[in-house]
């Protein structure tokens, strides 16, 4: 379980909205209206009571806020050297002074100006001894800006910071940058740390979480550390640093055999033998990363030769490969073994264990004779066991298969059929259409009495059994053949007759103006025509015609109205009868309208067609301000 929780420190505001904050909620929680009928007792208390509750506000966040941030004297060292490295013990202690120190002048301030409010001789007097406090606190509190936005961005930073637990289980990883420590944390925990081809992708510290032998631990992936002197380390490397100061850990240094990250071996080794102190009292295991690329066999005698040292010295060496997984989880499982056999011996030379083996008594039964009385296992649980064994050879799945054969692999399901005849596995299952086998309406002989049909027909064909015979027509089928030639002619030239007429006749273009009857005339006596006596002439028959097309019909004269209530135009029909054919339908569709309308009668309801006068002044709005108490007068 986590020791801390830095995601409940409370948002730390700025000064502008901490002064903008205090002051409304003085403005709504205190009382507004001084009235003439005030004596001057109570104008002071009216104002004491602004400037003592300003304070109280004030006062109560401030707390809040130093409270609320950890105090690096009582916290784990881990953290307080974590935050040192992070954000600078001195900034940070020298930020909560400063809020601290605004609370207790807050305090002064209000304290002062009650004491003067009290011989106040006048309400203008009153007001200004409030008006003056509240500005001195705001004052002080606008000289915190860059301490409460220093506090807030230590905040959101803390937030965001993993939850390590420092008592608990615990494997550290670290290294060089870029030897792999963060893909061996993504394979053996569920952690999903950025992976990159360059120098410190991680620049904080990341944790995982994983189970080993019903127990919960936790992985830390440290930044990459360089080789140089303490004092000329970065803020990232720094962290690694801490981690490995203070975490009781089994440490895992991870190496890159293969010198894929810019490192040689020896500078890697030169690396160990610096930090080797922080690894006191740690169990510690040597991860040779990538051996997928290159082994230690491989390697140089030297570079074999610095390997073998380091097993001499006592630290295994393990070659693991984040790539194809090898060797990965039996690090993981011995560290893990280590560290817990570590954790077991460092309470055993505690001053509690005394305590503990006094009460406890170890019985030892002594052998009553000599007779071999070996333990009875059933037969059964003998089975299970064995069917339990990792090492036994697994049998092949679907999976394993279609690795092996690759594309020649087929998914053959009906091998796994459980059929009381297994050759009946592969038969051909019948297709069943409204109830009926399809192969029952099958002859399997098909195909060849086709064939023996074919073969008939052919010989048919050649024996000339097919061919018609002109001379066996007789007199009436000659008769019939002719009536339809005849039939035929007639209907071709009928339809070429049509296609001769005319019917459309010539048509006068849309575009095409019209043409004065005199002054065509005109054009055809200058042309040397005869236009005299041209009164029935074609074109002066047809403009008359036209003429008289488009002309407009007189209208008739309607008869005279029966009513004074019916004296519209007959023409129009009434709208409440428009589309109905008689009267009883007519009556029918007023009854069905009535009925319609009957539910809505029955409600009553306002619509928006309904007038209405709103009140414009509501009282509750308009008659003071509000006391905190009951709505029930409204």
């Amino acid at each position: 379980m986590a020791l801390y929780n830095f995601k409940k420190i409370m948002v730390v505001p700025s000064a502008k909205d901490f002064i903008d904050l205090t002051l409304s909620k003085t403005q709504r929680k205190t009382p507004t209206v001084i009235h003439k009928h005030y004596q001057i007792h109570r104008i002071r208390q009216f104002y004491m009571r602004k400037v003592k509750y300003t304070q109280q506000n004030y006062h109560d966040r401030l707390t809040q806020i130093i409270t609320d941030f950890p105090k690096l004297d009582d916290i784990h060292p881990f953290y307080a050297d974590l935050m040192n490295v992070l954000y600078d013990k001195d900034h940070y202690k020298l930020a909560l002074g400063q809020i601290n120190i605004a609370k207790n002048l807050v305090d002064n301030v209000a304290k002062d100006y009650v004491r003067l409010m009290k011989y106040g001789d006048s309400l203008y007097r009153c007001k200004q001894l409030k008006r003056a406090a509240l500005g001195r606190m705001c004052t002080i509190i606008k000289r915190q800006k860059q301490s409460l936005e220093y506090l807030e961005q230590v905040r959101q930073h803390l937030s965001r910071l993993p939850t390590i637990d420092p008592n608990t289980r615990t494997l550290l990883l670290c290294g060089y940058p870029n030897v792999g420590k963060s893909s061996f944390i993504n394979k053996v925990t569920r952690a999903d740390v950025e992976v990159q081809p360059y120098a410190f992708t991680t620049k904080s510290l990341f944790v995982g979480h994983m189970d080993y032998k019903y127990l919960r631990w936790q992985v830390v992936d440290t930044p990459g550390i360089l080789d140089h002197p303490l004092e000329e380390r970065n803020t990232i490397e720094m962290q690694a640093i801490t981690a490995l100061a203070h975490l009781r850990a089994a440490v895992l240094y991870v190496m890159d055999i293969s010198e894929q990250c810019g490192h040689s071996l020896e500078e890697q080794l030169e690396l160990f033998k610096n930090i080797k102190p922080l690894f006191a009292n740690k169990p510690l295991i040597i991860v040779a990363n990538k051996c997928d690329v290159k082994r230690i066999s491989e390697l140089s005698e030297e570079n074999q030769k610095m390997f073998a040292d380091l097993e001499a010295d006592g630290f295994p060496v393990t070659e693991t490969s984040t790539l194809t997984e090898e060797g990965v989880i039996q690090v993981k499982t011995e560290a893990c073994d280590r560290l817990l056999a570590h954790r077991v011996e460092t309470k055993m030379k505690g001053n509690k264990v005394n305590d503990i083996l006094n009460r406890l008594h170890l019985a030892l039964p002594a052998k009553r004779d000599n007779k071999e009385r070996p333990p009875f296992i059933p037969e059964g649980a003998l089975q299970r066991k064995n069917r339990m064994e990792v090492d036994a050879p697994k049998r092949k799945r679907e999976k394993d298969l279609e690795m092996e054969l690759g594309d020649d692999y087929v998914l053959d399901l009906q091998k796994y059929w459980d059929l009381v005849n297994p050759s009946e596995k592969y038969d051909k299952i019948p297709e069943i259409w409204e109830g009926h086998n399809i192969a029952d309406y099958i002859d399997p002989d098909i195909m060849k009495k086709l064939k023996q049909l074919e073969e008939e027909e052919q010989l048919r064909q050649a024996a000339g059994e097919y061919d018609s015979d002109s001379e066996s027509e007789d007199e009436e089928m000659a008769g019939i053949r002719q009536l339809a030639q005849q039939i035929r002619e007639k209907k071709r030239l009928k339809v070429l007759e049509s296609k001769e007429k005319d019917t459309q006749g010539p048509r006068m273009p849309r575009t095409a103006k019209k043409v004065q009857r005199k002054k065509l005339e005109k054009e055809m006596s200058d042309l040397g025509l005869d236009m005299t006596d041209k009164n029935e002439a074609h074109y002066v028959t047809q403009a008359r015609r036209s003429r008289s097309v488009t002309r407009k019909r007189k209208r008739e004269e309607s008869e005279p109205p029966t009513s004074v209530a019916r004296s519209r135009s007959s023409s129009r029909t009434p709208r409440d009868v428009s589309g109905l054919r008689d009267a009883k339908m007519v009556k029918k569709t007023k009854t069905m309208m009535k009925k319609a309308q009957r539910k809505m009668n029955r409600l009553g309801r306002k619509g928006e067609g309904d007038r209405h006068v709103f009140d414009l002044k509501p009282k509750h709005l308009f008659s003071g301000k509000r006391k905190s108490g009951s709505t029930q007068r409204r």
